[in-house]
């Protein structure tokens, strides 16, 4: 066989070489010569592009509709767990909720109860003003240590039943021509007075009976006496200035708070009121 003819028989190294890629990858654009690097960049670029027209949609979506909330109620729940709550907690949680918060209140005053008439003792020659036991002695005590040193007191009045309280609160009320919410300002409605448990005592200056049931009974002898050494014998102001009930100041109002029973008739009422 000539040159010639093997030469025709025999096939070139690029035919060869093309033959040996498979026939879809031989067909490929991109794999053509001149301009496949060129296109490979713009398809990157496009795809950068569609990402940032979809990135630049969500931020939209979000501001506008809250499309995609950033964390789920679960996400929510497992990144800020709620603490197990033991059984005595869920209990007193129960309990909180099945009690009133605050008792009830009227006009600002608290419910009081009525003494007993069985622990009823008189402080006064003819037996008009009457206090629990306990507080009677102890006021005993602060009337002979004030007349020690020329203070005389004029006790006003001591306990008062409820329908006592009825008179004073509304037939009062009604010969003054006052509304409801300012006599509740200087007397308690029946049910809601200091006076109804035999604690409480009003008292005036047995030299200046002019200032009874004043506020200008603060500028008394007897006043500032009381003011002084009061405390000495379990006694304390009701109802001071600026006090919390928003009741009138009452610098004559005093109560007695010696005893476990009388403590917690005053200052557990004052302790869950708003």
């Amino acid at each position: 066989m000539d040159n010639a003819s093997l030469s025709r028989k025999t096939p070139q190294a690029s035919e060869l070489v093309a033959d040996e890629i498979p026939e879809a990858v031989r067909d490929h654009p991109y794999l053509e010569a001149g301009g496949s690097q060129s296109k490979k960049k713009g398809l990157i670029w496009k795809l950068v592009g569609l990402a940032a027209i979809a990135f630049g949609v969500s931020i939209w979506l979000h501001l506008n509709f809250n499309f995609f909330p950033a964390t789920s109620k679960a996400q929510q729940t497992q990144q800020n767990p709620e603490p197990a709550s033991s059984p005595s907690a869920s209990a007193a949680s129960s309990a909180t909720k099945s009690k009133p918060a605050t008792p009830d209140n009227l006009l600002g005053h608290l419910p009081y109860p009525e003494a007993p008439a069985s622990d009823l003792v008189a402080v006064t020659p003819d037996g008009a003003v009457k206090l629990r036991t306990g507080a009677a002695a102890k006021y005993q005590e602060m009337v002979n240590a004030a007349a020690a040193e020329g203070i005389y007191f004029a006790p006003i009045s001591g306990f008062r039943s409820v329908a006592e309280q009825q008179h004073v609160f509304f037939d009062v009320k009604a010969e003054r021509r006052q509304n409801a919410s300012k006599r509740a300002e200087v007397s308690a409605p029946p049910g809601y007075s200091e006076h109804h448990t035999g604690y409480a005592i009003d008292l005036g200056d047995g030299s200046a009976p002019d200032t009874n049931l004043s506020q200008s009974f603060e500028n008394t002898q007897a006043f500032k006496w009381l003011e002084a050494n009061a405390a000495s014998f379990s006694f304390e102001m009701s109802f001071p200035k600026n006090n919390r009930q928003g009741v009138s100041y009452e610098p004559w109002h005093w109560r007695f708070v010696g005893d476990r029973q009388s403590l917690e008739t005053f200052y557990k009422a004052h302790s869950i009121k708003k």
